[in-house]
């Protein structure tokens, strides 16, 4: 098509149902596991989303879906490990990074795989998470990582912008001793 001709002068009328951004949708899913549990509406059916319900299924999670609706109970949690057969469906995969180092103090994760839109380095999470206490050993086929206590609030400034780092950095921190929690506060596993 090469052009579109619009006709005005008529009011428009009607409804039509905006499905929720995956884009958005991916961190939440991650920062669930730091819940007993969560209900996600309005969630788009699609195979990122799938991929990232099977990580949180293998870390002890119960999904639910119907409709467009998840619902998520992480209160029996247990895993830390993500395998390269999860980790290698998406690129996104590496969000889940901040959660379980913030919920378990621990985590061992494959570098995630997803599409190839060219390279997309994780530096700025490993360089944030190192900033919050983290201890990462880098391998060539995944990530070890540990934490003594709990992750610790730091100011981190990101070299360039990255809503990914962002977003993982921003989960991990919920957990995090310093800052001004309030009154409210979620123990980690073991706690």
């Amino acid at each position: 098509m090469d052009r579109m001709a619009i006709e005005g002068g008529k009011a428009l009328r009607g409804e039509i149902s905006i499905h929720g951004a995956k884009n958005a949708v991916l961190p939440i899913l991650s920062a669930a596991l730091l819940t007993p549990w969560a209900v996600i509406e309005n969630c788009p059916q699609l195979t990122d989303v799938m991929a990232s319900c099977r990580i949180l299924e293998h870390l002890g999670c119960r999904v639910t879906a119907q409709d467009n609706t998840l619902t998520l109970d992480a209160s029996e949690a247990h895993g830390s490990g993500i395998s390269s057969r999860l980790t290698g469906e998406m690129r996104g995969s590496i969000v889940f990074l901040g959660a379980l180092l913030a919920k378990f103090g621990r985590a061992q994760i494959a570098l995630p795989g997803g599409c190839r839109l060219g390279p997309r380095p994780i530096d700025l999470h490993l360089s944030g998470l190192r900033q919050m206490g983290a201890r990462i050993i880098e391998q060539p086929d995944g990530l070890i990582c540990s934490v003594d206590g709990r992750l610790k609030g730091a100011k981190i400034q990101l070299r360039y912008p990255s809503v990914g780092a962002t977003e993982n950095l921003l989960i991990a921190a919920v957990l995090a001793q310093g800052g001004n929690r309030g009154a409210w506060s979620c123990p980690r596993a073991g706690d």
